[in-house]
């Protein structure tokens, strides 16, 4: 049976996000949004769409005017602007209009860009998320934060672009392989590191039966990280303030991922910006020494890095300040005051920077002192 959260925009229900463990249901879901009379244009990548394009289409194709599908490349690399004004060709060619639709079949970069078109083709048109991996389904498909890359700078072109449906089948995560996979639990525990302490002890308690994917604790966990997010974005829709808050490990995360020209997933840099975060809380005397080394090590059995290799930690720090979260020359990190309470700190200096990411910093000249 579905089970449903509600978010709500301006104090009114807005979208809700469906939890379902089939597809099957996603037609009655649509119906809802009045599609009958309108075309839908499924967005997803190649890897996606080897796996459930065709039987989305079909599943949608008696539900609608006309259904039709866009593949791009799978990878970070498609996430840009060329990408976007294919799909804008695409989408002229089929003669879609602002009732038309758009369905975002993927994880983070299908879901991000797509959203970007929608935000931006004729000045808005409606798009509904069905995420497909942990990542997505836990963060970026909830929120409507939409956006690709530019010259390698991570979502420096964007919108905020609220989507009518989150619709979440937590099966797919079977056909994740392991680093994928785990790339998404870095999102997962940042909820509980932020906002959640209990939830944070239930992904400890937990380990063994996510490391399995268990589905039924796996949709438990789906579940209660989207209602954090729900939480926070409902409070700050458009980042004015605490939604800010979701950003913990992502400033030294995406300098990270940048400097090493994204040959680590999304969530492995953020798990290594989250070490860096806890390290500077731990170092301003915000978190003990215990907490420090108890975050950091957390990431072990999940099979996320606490350390990488060949980087400059001055390049990282320059990186940083090309953060599209920098606010009046001033780097806008997030940083932690106990498990369970993040706060924005724009008093982070370029030395305690530099300490972090020596921190996470491994070279070979360590290893054999």
């Amino acid at each position: 049976m579905a089970q449903r959260l509600t978010v709500l925009y301006n104090k009114k229900p807005c979208y809700d996000i469906v939890f379902n463990q089939c597809f099957d249901g996603l037609t009655k879901e649509l119906a809802k949004l009045e599609t009958a009379g309108r075309r839908l244009c499924i967005v997803t990548d190649s890897n996606v769409d080897n796996l459930y394009g065709e039987e989305l289409k079909e599943l949608l194709m008696g539900n609608c005017a006309k259904v039709c599908k866009y593949v791009f490349p799978a990878g970070e690399e498609s996430k840009n602007l060329d990408v976007v004004k294919k799909v804008y060709e695409f989408l002229i060619e089929e003669n879609f209009d602002r009732k038309d639709m758009l369905v975002a079949l993927g994880g983070g970069v299908v879901g991000d860009l797509t959203g970007f078109v929608a935000a931006t083709y004729l000045r808005g048109i409606d798009f509904v998320q069905v995420p497909t991996t942990l990542l997505a389904q836990t963060d970026s498909s909830v929120g409507g934060k939409t956006g690709v890359d530019f010259d390698g700078y991570k979502n420096m072109v964007g919108a905020f672009k609220m989507p009518r449906l989150v619709y979440i089948n937590p099966n797919v995560l079977g056909t994740l392989d392991d680093r994928q996979f785990f790339s998404g639990f870095a999102e997962v525990m940042k909820y509980g590191l932020i906002k959640d302490s209990i939830f944070y002890e239930w992904l400890i308690e937990n380990m063994y039966e996510i490391c399995e994917r268990d589905m039924v604790v796996l949709e438990e966990m789906l579940m209660r990280s989207c209602a954090v997010k729900k939480l926070v974005v409902e409070k700050d829709p458009t980042e004015q303030g605490e939604r800010a808050l979701l950003n913990l490990g992502h400033t030294i995360g995406h300098a990270v991922e940048k400097a090493k020209n994204f040959e680590l997933l999304h969530g492995e840099c953020v798990a290594l910006g989250t070490v860096a975060a806890a390290y500077i809380s731990w170092k301003k005397e915000m978190l003990t020494m215990e907490e420090y080394y108890e975050i950091r090590d957390m990431y072990v059995p999940f099979y996320l890095p606490i350390s990488v290799e060949g980087i400059d930690p001055q390049e990282i720090l320059r990186l940083t300040k090309s953060d599209k979260k920098m606010d009046g020359g001033s780097i806008k990190f997030i940083l932690l005051k106990g498990i369970g309470k993040a706060v924005v700190d724009k008093n982070v200096t370029d030395e305690e920077i530099l300490a972090a990411v020596r921190e996470i910093y491994f070279s070979e000249e360590d290893e054999r002192a």
